[in-house]
């Protein structure tokens, strides 16, 4: 998911590729992650198009695509539910806060305490999800 944000989940797809029942697949999921796989990758799709306005010129539009929503206020909607400003106010704080600081707009500068836990929360995602997938991969190869 993290390597193709754009791509569209599919569940059964996902499943059978570590060889268990959708069900399973899901509460595992959410057992190790706390999120469905759904949720997860909306959350990677928002942390990704939050990179990309922070370090592109690209349009909000553009942005949207890249992230695998083709209706711009559809991502629009998402971004403000998950960060509390719409894309295009973000990206301008952003970059207000980072020339503000002195600094060229690529750094951390302006990141506010709920993205803080956010990225806390990516990095303790990817830190359990992993193992348990590869776990569950490596297992199902060697029983085959």
């Amino acid at each position: 998911m993290r390597d193709d944000v754009r791509g569209e989940l599919s569940l059964a797809e996902f499943a059978q590729s570590v060889n268990l029942s959708v069900w399973r697949l899901c509460h595992i999921f959410k057992s190790d992650v706390g999120m469905p796989p759904i949720r997860y990758l909306r959350q990677l799709r928002m942390e990704r198009a939050k990179d990309l306005l922070e370090s592109s010129f690209l349009s909000v539009k553009e942005i949207a695509f890249r992230v695998g929503l083709n209706d711009e206020s559809h991502f629009v909607r998402d971004f403000k539910s998950t960060y509390g400003y719409s894309p295009a106010l973000y990206r301008s704080q952003f970059r207000n806060n980072a020339s503000e600081n002195g600094h060229n707009g690529n750094g951390n500068n302006g990141t506010t305490p709920n993205n803080v836990r956010q990225q806390q929360l990516t990095q303790a995602v990817k830190q359990s999800i992993l193992p348990s997938l590869h776990l569950i991969a490596s297992l199902v190869a060697y029983l085959n």
